[in-house]
């Protein structure tokens, strides 16, 4: 049984459909196939190793090896491929390394779709389209930033031109801080708050905008039903937040005190400056304009639910 709200009991039920997902097994792949097979759909899952069950198919996106014939009957795919911004340090070896997994396998991904005949592509971009931009509440019609991860998101979702030249619909997804118990960054933050040691990270008042995964897959899910819908939308929840709430709400959850901050220096130590200035010390306000006026409801738009939720506070 799926632990994610059904998406029938949000919008009516709908056929059943085969899906095609790349990055599957990661957090948001993951739960998302989960949730599709739950409720009896098919998926075909892109892996980058031999295929070594039914409902898998081996790619080399850097070579651009794939048999598009092996997607056919697939009515849509979700595109989620690439390796984390914040995963390591941003060497010259590693930028390029963020950048070509996404545009790759993007591309790949696109065009071997509109040979299958599919009809529908939701591909994964982020809130970092948006670049720093303090407190100012941003929405899908905003233009993109200046820095490193907003450069690597504009190429990002640029690549899913063969797919749109193809006649797929194509929605893009930017998507915000993805709180689930097995997602990293929240393993990250809990860490030192269990040790008595976390607090505030910089200066506290950078934004944070993040969603729920069981939210994150169900806007996905939504994206993927509603022929009606395409171009860009965040997936964020309606409430993003400054870090110092971030803090004192794991702290309240956790029993934790959350006195001890970590100054700005640390950080640029421990992650690289270029890295921490972009995803731990920066922010973004972003809102799900375009989704909750397309009637998406979000199950967890309160920070603190969520937490409770993922963590079992």
């Amino acid at each position: 049984m799926s632990s994610f709200p059904a998406t029938n009991a949000r919008m009516g039920s709908v056929a059943v459909m085969k899906v095609a997902i790349t990055g599957s097994s990661g957090l948001i792949g993951t739960a998302l196939r989960r949730s599709l097979e739950a409720d009896g759909h098919e998926v075909v899952r892109l892996v980058r190793r031999p295929a070594a069950a039914s409902d898998e198919v081996q790619w080399d996106p850097a070579s651009g090896d794939i048999d598009g014939s092996l997607l056919e009957g697939c009515r849509a795919g979700v595109n989620l491929a690439g390796v984390g911004f914040g995963d390591k340090r941003w060497t010259d070896s590693y930028k390029k390394l963020i950048l070509d997994s996404r545009i790759d396998s993007t591309d790949v991904f696109s065009a071997a779709l509109a040979e299958a005949g599919a009809s529908a592509l939701v591909s994964a971009s982020a809130v970092g389209y948006y670049g720093d931009q303090g407190e100012r509440k941003l929405t899908e019609t905003d233009p993109p930033g200046e820095d490193y991860p907003a450069q690597v998101c504009v190429a990002w979702e640029a690549a899913t031109a063969p797919a749109a030249t193809g006649g797929l619909r194509v929605s893009h997804i930017r998507t915000g801080l993805v709180m689930g118990k097995e997602a990293s960054l929240l393993k990250r933050l809990v860490l030192p708050f269990k040790l008595g040691v976390g607090g505030r990270i910089g200066t506290g008042k950078q934004y944070w905008s993040w969603i729920d995964i069981a939210d994150e897959v169900a806007a996905i899910r939504f994206l993927l039903e509603r022929d009606d819908l395409s171009g860009p939308f965040n997936l964020t929840a309606p409430n993003p937040v400054q870090f110092d709430e971030v803090a004192s709400t794991l702290g309240r959850i956790l029993r934790r005190p959350t006195f001890l901050p970590v100054p700005t220096f640390a950080m640029k130590v421990l992650f690289g400056a270029e890295r921490a200035e972009s995803i731990v010390l920066a922010g973004q306000r972003v809102l799900p304009d375009r989704l909750l006026n397309a009637g998406f409801e979000f199950a967890y738009s309160d920070l603190e639910a969520s937490l409770r939720h993922q963590l079992g506070g």
